[in-house]
């Protein structure tokens, strides 16, 4: 993990000692509620539906078990709402639904923060603290300026990787925090950078993506694609450069940004995005970067070429960590105990398909943490479950954790001898369902429960469908699928990616769910990034549950069984279409409509 230096701590001490001073004069009516406000913004402290909303940068989602600690006690500590607000809450709550709204709580988000939902400023000062005690900080996860950078959570292990994206995006978050040009864009910002063959980060969901690639020559850089986004309008972003060489990505990301920031509209924030410039100039965006791009290395004297010092300086941080040597049996031994304990467990043997990935260091796994479970949120972890995953990441992962974009945690460095103990640890402590990339391995964004912004719920959309499909049989015969839940239209639940997406929708003042299907966020089994269409009219959350069983009752009749396996459901529906499942949906309605 990246080490911070003096000049990193120092930076984040001063910040939060800032943060309280602006705090202090904000309560003694020194600075207004306007003046305030975007103080707190760019310290991450949002106000919600409720209460305030804390979001704390993760960069490129890693995690120290010392982090993960203090991000407990964060939950267990402030993460209470003051009485009369929980009341409240409770009171609204009780028209819409029955489910308890959780405090002391942490919620990881699809971009690789995390954030609390209850804490109130009076005591976020001291938070901003205990952050900074361990190298955290809000700083840039609100605002119109580039946001935390995200990564594949698998970075520096995956094994269909060209080269470690890491050690970039560490380059790419020091020259973007407080960048004095980049401070106020015309809206909020956000790269995705990954160094695989498989994109784990989403990167053509974002406003700038970039991929590590190699030419026929060998040499190393950067696929740079610019122009996605989701939203309103969901676009992929478009290809700039095919190859860019490595050690010019930052002059070609401040050629990006500076044409950006220049012909960005500013009169409408539903136009402010630059996926939105980038659409409607074509072409002449482009040119426009590339003349930028030209001046920054002729007339400018390329000031943020990547030296090969640098790169070495920050890369030497992301070394793998060093581990204890194991002399116990070799790698066929190890092998041949995991295939005797999976044939006597079907439950352990279900967990290393789902939950076990292969690592650069054969000897070594990478173990996903899957966080879903009946009566919790997408994303939601306790603050003895942070405790717990921190106690883990230091039995078995060198002190060290991921959050990725399905809103679990990743151990990164786990010895494949250690597979079955982690296993047992983790089923106690309830991480180890066997669900990774099932149905129920859902996203979902907070939704109506907390977000001003959302027009309906998505907590209980997801219970309910998750409480439907418990059997892990039933999941594992109808494969892989990605269900996304978005509580409105900014689709922080990335619903327009979804094989399956759900968006809460209002229609007169009550909650309803618009359906989409065929979406990607251009992983391996999805194939290229593309928005998923919708089946048809809205539907209230009661007939939610039928719509998605109508739907996949369809896949199972359609499916093809191809050299003895099951086609997946976005093969299925590629191949039948999309009429046959808007049609089952649309029926499924009716249904509820003739119980009710």
């Amino acid at each position: 993990m990246y080490q911070y230096t003096d000049f990193d701590r120092q930076f984040v001490h001063q910040r939060a000692a800032q943060f309280r001073d602006q705090l202090e004069r904000w309560q003694t009516g020194k600075l207004s509620e306007d003046e305030f406000r975007p103080l707190r913004l760019q310290n991450g402290w949002y106000v919600q539906r409720y209460a305030p909303m804390l979001r704390v940068a993760v960069p490129y989602g890693e995690l120290s078990s010392a982090q993960l600690r203090v991000l407990a006690r964060i939950a267990r500590e402030y993460d209470e709402p003051e009485a009369e607000v929980y009341k409240t809450a409770l009171k609204t709550q009780g028209k819409l639904g029955t489910h308890k709204l959780p405090t002391h709580y942490g919620h990881f988000t699809t971009r690789q923060n995390v954030q609390y939902n209850w804490i109130p400023l009076a005591k976020s000062a001291d938070v901003m603290d205990l952050l900074a005690s361990v190298d955290m900080h809000g700083i840039q996860t609100s605002g119109n300026c580039i946001r935390n950078i995200t990564s594949d959570e698998r970075a520096g292990v995956a094994i269909d990787e060209v080269a470690d994206p890491r050690p970039f995006a560490e380059i790419m978050r020091q020259w973007s925090t407080l960048h004095p040009e980049f401070a106020f864009l015309p809206r909020k910002f956000k790269i995705a950078i990954t160094g695989a063959a498989e994109d784990r980060a989403a990167t053509g969901w974002h406003d700038v993506g970039l991929k590590l690639v190699k030419n026929e020559a060998g040499e190393l850089g950067f696929r740079v694609q610019v122009g996605g986004g989701m939203g309103r309008t969901p676009i992929i972003g478009t290809v700039l450069r095919e190859f860019l060489p490595w050690n010019q990505i930052m002059n070609y990301l401040e050629a990006v940004v500076r044409v950006y920031n220049r012909y960005g509209r500013r009169d409408n924030i539903y136009k402010a995005r630059i996926k939105i410039l980038v659409k409607a100039e074509g072409q002449r965006y482009i040119d426009d970067v590339e003349a930028e791009y030209k001046q920054i290395l002729e007339h400018d004297g390329a000031p943020h070429t990547i030296t090969q010092a640098e790169y070495d300086r920050v890369a030497a941080s992301f070394v793998p960590p060093t581990l204890a040597t194991r002399v116990f049996q070799s790698a066929e031994e190890t092998d041949a105990e995991l295939r005797a304990q999976a044939a006597d467990d079907v439950m352990f043997a279900r967990w290393l398909q789902r939950n076990v990935a292969p690592h650069q260091n054969p000897a070594l796994r990478a173990v996903t943490l899957s966080f879903k479970r009946i009566g919790q949120a997408p994303g939601d972890a306790s603050a003895a479950q942070l405790d717990t995953a921190a106690r883990l990441a230091d039995r078995f992962s060198a002190g060290e954790a991921r959050v990725t974009h399905d809103q679990n945690l990743l151990l990164p460095w786990v010895h494949a001898e250690d597979l079955h103990a982690l296993w047992l640890s983790a089923r106690e402590a309830g991480f180890a369902s066997a669900n990774v990339h099932l149905l129920t391995d859902m996203i979902a964004c907070p939704g109506g429960d907390f977000c001003a912004l959302a027009n309906a719920r998505s907590i209980p959309i997801a219970e309910a469908i998750t409480e439907r499909y418990q059997d892990l049989d039933e999941l594992d015969d109808l494969g892989e699928i990605d269900l996304h839940i978005s509580g409105c239209i900014n689709s922080c639940g990335h619903h327009h990616s979804g094989h399956i997406g759900i968006l809460g929708v209002d229609k007169d003042g009550k909650e309803w769910y618009q359906v989409t299907l065929g979406g990607s966020d251009g992983s391996a089994l999805s194939g290229a990034a593309q928005p998923g269409k919708v089946v048809g009219p809205s539907f209230s959350a009661a007939e939610v549950p039928d719509v998605i069983e109508a739907v996949l009752n369809t896949y199972r009749d359609t499916r093809l069984v191809i050299d003895g396996r099951g086609e997946s459901f976005i093969d299925a529906l590629r191949r039948v279409g999309i009429e046959p499942f808007k049609a089952a949906a649309n029926g499924a309605r009716f249904k509820v409509e003739e119980a009710a």
